[in-house]
């Protein structure tokens, strides 16, 4: 559990837009040293000068949290300008939609690499970085934040290779979370799942590399992109609001953090699914007029 933040260091991927950039906003104002990591290139400068302006000392980096390499240079940099982090924020996240039959290699091996390799990389790089520092000082508190979804807790149809990359980074991170336990009391981990939030991940083909540039969209790839589209945008919490309840969890040693909590009432009918072994169970039981809008829709002749 971090009691205070001034002073310390924290490392946020995704920091030109969304919840990172609205940590990076929290963390300038308590006073943190911000390594601010993202792969738009414009965005994160925006974020670097906002954030100096406020008075940060401020480690600005154009990274893909999907390339090794890319990370490891990462990890160097933030060791020689900061020493070891105290707040890693693995934050980066794309989304793609459509049935999961229609997704194509490149679709799966571009999200997988942000959603899922993106926090592989920042806790297997930057855990041992905190791990040594809390060994050399006994006053020394870590977490590691990473950044799941509602669809790590669930299997929402129309949106399958989303759904494998954030439920592969919920088992990440409860695995992290007990892992950790085992060595030391002075690093914990949370996992965020948050709901429909207006953050621009529905807009992410925007930073999609050429090389997995995706073919031209199926029936079912633009519907989920237009549900996807006003759901987000109609969200009534805001990224900031989110972004508050990472640095309280952190404070709090909390591990789920959760947008919706009224969500939650869906896992449970999931695990109860799982439990009695019983059939998956409508997702849209509680508004059945979206399952007969999108089985029209993905019915329809082409």
């Amino acid at each position: 559990m971090i009691s205070d933040f001034k002073g310390k260091v924290a490392v946020l991927t995704g920091a030109g837009s969304g919840f990172g950039l609205e940590c990076a906003r929290i963390g300038a104002r308590l006073g943190m040293k911000l390594a601010l990591v993202d792969v738009q290139q414009d965005a994160l400068d925006k974020a670097a000068a906002e954030m100096q302006a406020a008075g940060a000392d401020v480690l600005a980096l154009q990274v893909d949290v999907s390339d090794a390499g890319q990370m490891a240079h990462l990890a160097r940099r933030v060791q020689e300008r900061f020493g070891a982090p105290h707040l890693v924020f693995n934050n980066a996240g794309v989304a793609a939609g459509g049935l999961v039959w229609e997704n194509s290699v490149q679709d799966w091996e571009w999200v997988l690499g942000v959603n899922l390799w993106g926090v592989i990389h920042g806790v297997r790089l930057f855990t041992p970085m905190m791990l040594d520092a809390a060994q050399k000082d006994p006053q020394y508190r870590g977490h590691i934040v990473n950044t799941a979804s509602m669809a790590g807790l669930l299997a929402p149809p129309n949106m399958g290779v989303y759904n494998v990359s954030k439920h592969a980074v919920v088992a990440l991170s409860e695995t992290l979370y007990q892992d950790l336990s085992l060595v030391t009391d002075q690093v914990r981990a949370s996992v965020l799942c948050p709901f429909f939030v207006p953050t621009g991940i529905n807009q992410s083909e925007r930073n999609r590399p050429s090389s997995l540039g995706g073919a031209r969209p199926t029936r079912s790839q633009l519907i989920s992109q237009a549900m996807s589209d006003k759901a987000v945008s109609s969200g009534k919490v805001t990224a900031a609001e989110v972004a508050q309840k990472v640095f309280d969890a952190a404070a709090a040693g909390q591990f789920y953090i959760y947008s919706h909590p009224k969500a939650i009432a869906s896992v449970q009918t999931r695990l109860e699914d799982i439990m009695q072994a019983r059939n998956p169970t409508d997702p849209f039981a509680h508004k059945p007029e979206l399952g007969v809008e999108l089985r029209k829709a993905l019915r329809a002749a082409a």
